[in-house]
């Protein structure tokens, strides 16, 4: 489980098995967790979340998409 990005208490991370689907980030902070699509910035499942901490996490992706695609492209090619 790689960590791409640790920011405002948010761990950013791939799952090294999940190469074979679209590009994407999972994040968590504490017991909660949500999976994250990277070409439209779209939530895929949220556990724990409240809704003002999903527009947090969306604000912190949309602002990192960019370099957290990089990185799933440099990690899985």
């Amino acid at each position: 489980m790689p960590t791409v990005l640790r920011i405002r208490g948010y761990r950013l991370f791939f799952f090294s098995l999940e190469g074979n689907e679209p590009p994407h980030i999972h994040i968590e902070k504490g017991e909660a967790t949500a999976k994250i699509w990277l070409q439209a910035v779209e939530i895929e499942n949220n556990y724990g979340f409240n809704t003002r901490e999903m527009a947090q996490i969306q604000r912190i992706i949309t602002e990192n998409r960019i370099t957290l695609i990089q990185s799933w492209h440099d990690y899985f090619n």
